[in-house]
């Protein structure tokens, strides 16, 4: 475990690595259904493609996607119905605020890198205690450039004034490790996460993988 020795900041995706976003998506695309006179689904079908957003939710309830000519027009309804409830149902994963307490215990900064838009990420970590102590909270658009592009991992390592060689970047979907590694940081697959179908966690290039929150303690504490 050379390679985490010196890690002085560890990031982290945000929805399907953090927190358990899924039953606010899946609710928000589910009431667009029933208000079409669709019946209701179940919300183990629409958590697979969480880590989707709009088009994977879309996706589930209707079978649409962005060549779609009404996938604008969806979109936006989506994205007005989950404005309403993001954080009524959506949890904080089990382990994760024990796991930033003791990053925070070990003097370790850490932050958030999402390529969810400013307009949900700012009101949910807003909302959410365990944000309260992230030194850096980067979202899809705050910079030109969202995951897999290196750009939002390294706004990140800037504002916190780290060398994003001293980073490691935690996510559950293969764009984060394609940006983990473009920007030079250490990579860990989120095992635990959105995976989908057809995710194969060990073909990503991850530098690991965990299981669940804590065991990113274990790889720490390894090094």
């Amino acid at each position: 475990m050379v390679l985490f020795e010196n890690i002085s900041a560890v990031l982290f995706d945000l929805d399907g690595t953090l927190i358990d976003s899924a039953p606010d998506l899946g609710f928000a695309a589910d009431q667009m259904r029933v208000s079409r006179g669709l019946p209701s689904l179940a919300l183990d079908v629409y958590r697979p493609m969480a880590g989707a957003g709009a088009r994977g939710m879309l996706s589930v309830a209707f079978g649409m996607g962005p060549q779609d000519p009404q996938f604008d027009a969806m979109r936006e309804e989506f994205f007005c119905n989950y404005e309403r409830c993001m954080t009524e149902r959506t949890y904080v994963f089990d382990g994760v605020a024990e796991m930033v307490e003791s990053l925070l215990g070990a003097r370790l900064q850490w932050g958030v890198v999402t390529n969810k838009a400013m307009r949900f990420t700012d009101p949910l970590t807003r909302d959410m205690p365990l944000f309260s102590t992230a030194a850096a909270v980067i979202s899809g658009d705050t910079t030109p450039h969202a995951k897999p592009h290196p750009a939002p991992l390294l706004e990140a390592a800037r504002r916190m004034g780290v060398d994003p060689a001293r980073c490691m970047y935690v996510g559950d979907d293969e764009r984060d490790i394609q940006a983990g590694l473009a920007a030079g940081m250490a990579t860990v697959a989120a095992d635990y996460g959105y995976l989908g179908d057809k995710a194969d966690t060990a073909a990503w290039g991850a530098h690991a993988r965990i299981k669940s929150p804590l065991e990113l303690l274990q790889l720490l504490a390894r090094a």
